[in-house]
């Protein structure tokens, strides 16, 4: 759980038997201040911004609008708060409580690297705020855990590819093998018909030499007769 603080600088004037006729940027102040102690963050804003309006150096009124914000759900607005008045607060607790806010912005968002930078800017400015330094362990381990996680992804993802690639090789020699099996069919039949033309080959040529036997018989024959003729 991410410790949050928005802390609300309380101006402490004190105005004994005074009446404006015009409401200065203190007057806001204060003004918007009671509102947000009463969780009108809208209205307190309305205020704030007033206060800026007569004073647009005023770092409380500033800081104050960012928290307004910020407890509007207005996150992306309080940070531009936060960076604008982190630029020109010189006091150090108040630095501290800014960047502090800002950590948790970034926290929430699952920025760990950048709201770790600011939790350890919040405790350069205050060493002994332990909220903060509980929120930076916190942001550190997750970070950690957040880069194991990608790993993870990473090297799963790389694994699929492999088995991706071995099964499209396994493909590829799946159908070499089925091109191999149906070929040797083909080539038998091939050499079917030339040894066909070998035995009838062979046949004619076994005719022939009957032939010219029974040739030479009847020569010798013939010869027989002629003699005994």
């Amino acid at each position: 759980m991410i410790l949050r603080k928005c802390y609300i600088l309380l101006l402490l004037t004190c105005v004994a038997g005074i009446t404006f006729a015009q409401k200065t940027d203190r007057d806001y102040l204060r003004s918007g201040n009671k509102l947000y102690k009463d969780s009108l963050f809208i209205k307190a804003e309305v205020d704030y911004r007033k206060a800026l309006d007569i004073n647009p150096k005023s770092t409380d009124a500033m800081f104050n609008l960012a928290n307004s914000l910020l407890m509007q759900q207005k996150a992306k607005e309080a940070m531009e708060q936060y960076e604008s008045v982190s630029k020109i607060e010189k006091d150090k607790d108040k630095l501290a409580q800014i960047y502090h806010n800002m950590g948790v912005i970034l926290h929430v968002n699952k920025q760990y690297p950048q709201c770790i930078e600011a939790y350890k800017e919040s405790l350069r400015n205050n060493p002994k705020d332990d909220e903060t330094r509980y929120n930076l362990a916190l942001a550190q381990k997750m970070l950690k855990d957040q880069e194991q996680n990608q790993q993870n992804q990473d090297q799963q993802q790389q694994e699929q590819k492999q088995e991706q690639k071995e099964e499209e090789k396994q493909d590829q020699q799946d159908q070499q093998q089925q091109n191999q099996q149906q070929n040797p069919q083909q080539n038998k039949n091939e050499m079917s018909k030339e040894n066909a033309q070998q035995l009838l080959n062979s046949i004619m040529q076994d005719e022939k030499d009957i032939q010219d036997k029974v040739k030479k018989q009847i020569q010798i024959q013939g010869k027989k007769l002629d003699k005994d003729w």
